[in-house]
């Protein structure tokens, strides 16, 4: 099996241990990032995508055991526990908990090769449902924690496992469609579909037929049977982006739909019942779209059992180096270059930008810097091309 170019985590309170890891991996041609407590691993699990963890057991502050459980529990990434010989017993806990493997001290090289080898193969084989979803993680990955959007993503998190609908409110390009995908991913539904309907591209003679669907021969175009996106979402979450564009006609019928939990097709006359989970989003005020008679009053109950609010980029720009961090990886990885780096001026520049288009104009500024920057970013080249 290639082992070159795979990415590797160590986390190891014993420099020692870490070195001898280091120097084994990097000799078969792997890149190799060290921890020396779960903490600091924590977080390099939360910036970097791995495809190997090599995980001591016992740590000073959060230990391996603990460590596994809050990052290795969703089986994104394998992890290979390392035990001392009193360990032994909670390393095989440790294999009940998910981890997919342990090694004993004092360490092999070919039973450090094997478990590594082991491990990959495993990711190699894994079903395709779970790649996907593991694909879908990372491209829809939410970077950021501090103040308000910090506590967004918090309640984000806590409403995910229940069945409760929901509002996501902020300005265009702060990443609300991340915040519904995270709902669903996790939630109880979560192998089911993610069906996107924006509201405010479609046609409002359209509309109708693009959440309930249409017969055959119930307009003119209509010259076969179509299944609108509440029955594409069976089973899985419908996300409702800018549902404050949405007409009144068709507001009335999506209330009729959550109330009844059935649709009716345009030109049908059997009522078909539904189970998906709503998401919606907008970047207007409805209570002011209510006041104006734009948006109904009863719809917008029924959706906001719970409200998140999303904050525009501006405040949290704390959050704006870590992001800068995960675009560079992430656009660097698609183009298929290594991440040439930024140097701290230019993060400096870019944390002091208004960032008027929130997050969607950061990424666009990181991409453009990337494609015309040759080598490492500078402020010079920020300046340049903002």
């Amino acid at each position: 099996m290639e082992l070159k170019g795979r990415r590797l985590l160590v986390v190891d309170d014993e420099s020692l241990i870490r070195e001898s890891l280091r120097e084994i991996f990097e000799f078969e041609g792997c890149v190799v990032d060290e921890a020396p407590d779960g903490r600091k691993a924590l977080a390099l699990l939360q910036k970097n995508k791995y495809d190997v963890v090599f995980c001591d057991i016992k740590m000073p502050g959060m230990d391996g055991v603990e460590l596994l459980e809050k990052a290795a529990g969703s089986g994104q990434v394998p992890f290979v526990m390392v035990s001392g010989h009193g360990d032994i017993g909670t390393a095989v806990e440790c294999i009940k908990k998910g981890a997919f493997d342990f090694i004993e001290k004092p360490l092999d090289l070919n039973r450090v090769l094997l478990s590594l080898k082991g491990a990959l193969d495993k990711e190699r084989i894994s079903s395709p449902t779970s790649r996907l979803r593991r694909q879908a993680e990372e491209r829809y990955r939410i970077v950021g924690e501090s103040g308000a959007f910090g506590q967004a993503l918090d309640m984000a998190d806590k409403v995910a496992a229940t069945d409760a609908r929901v509002l996501i409110t902020g300005e265009n390009g702060t990443g609300k469609e991340l915040f519904a995908r995270r709902i669903h991913l996790n939630s109880r539904v979560k192998d089911g579909p993610f069906v996107e309907v924006n509201c405010a591209a479609i046609p409002s003679e359209l509309i109708e037929s693009e959440l309930f669907g249409h017969e055959k021969g119930a307009f003119t175009s209509a010259v076969k049977q179509r299944k609108g996106s509440f029955e594409q979402a069976q089973d899985g979450t419908i996300f409702l982006d800018e549902i404050g564009d949405m007409s009144l006609s068709a507001q009335a019928k999506v209330l009729r739909a959550l109330q009844e939990k059935t649709i009716m097709r345009v030109g049908g006359e059997k009522p078909i019942e539904v189970n998906a989970r709503v998401i919606a989003a907008t970047n207007k005020d409805l209570r002011a779209e209510i006041t104006a008679g734009r948006f109904r009053e009863d719809l917008y109950h029924r959706l906001s059992v719970i409200v998140i609010h999303v904050p525009p980029l501006r405040e949290h720009a704390q959050d704006i180096p870590r992001i800068v961090d995960f675009f560079m990886e992430q656009l660097s990885s698609s183009m298929g270059r290594a991440n040439p780096g930024m140097c701290p001026d230019a993060m400096e520049l870019l944390s002091r930008q208004p960032w008027e288009g929130n997050i969607r104009q950061l990424r666009n500024i990181v991409e453009r810097l990337l494609i015309l920057c040759p080598g490492r970013i500078g402020a010079e080249e920020v300046a340049k091309y903002l």
